[in-house]
């Protein structure tokens, strides 16, 4: 046996003793050895935001159309356009009808009002993403602002709405239906067994 196939194969068995020590701690409710990463405090935890789409998660707070234009103006539209058109960010609304046609010189047009189902996850990208600048920057309220205009402007609710927990929650996006559910649910935990709920970032469902 040549010496570099018997200095490989105790590299592998060292490798698979480490991964064997990681793997009983784990079992055991321990953590893998590695020395790094902390529990995260209540505190840390209540700072992040992932609503569901039925709109446990969302935060109190509200936001109106006539606030989130302001904002709009400010912090988001020498990205995404003063028209929510698009530039150096994406183009926020239009595209309906785009997404399935028959001609395939004309690409889909994915935006907030095309392509998303759900209005909580205009609420979830906007506090934890943007802006891009200075991402987390925003609060609770001005994310409902933010959302009323933008749903505002692609014309999904009306130009006096206010948006929170509750009322975004409701809104119908106009792609609500054009995603296929999967149809594997054994594939799935329970709702109780999910990761929002286990970690406490959503109620119960009611």
């Amino acid at each position: 046996m040549s010496t570099t196939t018997s200095a490989s194969r105790r590299i592998a068995a060292g490798f698979l003793v480490l991964a064997a020590s990681a793997a009983s701690a784990w079992a055991a409710g321990g953590h893998a050895p590695y020395g790094f990463g902390t529990t995260p405090t209540e505190s840390e935890l209540a700072a992040f935001t992932s609503p569901l789409p039925d709109g446990r998660g969302l935060p109190a707070g509200s936001g109106t159309v006539a606030q989130g234009d302001a904002l709009y103006k400010g912090q988001c539209a020498s990205c995404h356009g003063d028209k929510l058109q698009g530039g150096i960010g994406d183009r926020l609304i239009g595209g309906r009808g785009t997404l399935v046609n028959d001609n395939p010189a004309k690409a889909p047009i994915k935006t907030v009002e095309s392509y998303w189902p759900y209005a909580t996850t205009l609420f979830d990208y906007i506090k934890r993403a943007m802006p891009q600048n200075m991402p987390g920057s925003l609060n609770d309220d001005q994310v409902y602002a933010l959302c009323a205009y933008i749903l505002s402007e692609a014309k999904i609710v009306p130009a006096d709405s206010t948006m929170d927990a509750k009322s975004l929650a409701a809104v119908k996006m106009p792609n609500r239906n054009g995603f296929i559910p999967d149809h594997r649910p054994e594939k799935f935990p329970p709702v109780a067994k999910s990761p929002h709920q286990m970690l406490g970032f959503a109620g119960p469902l009611k």
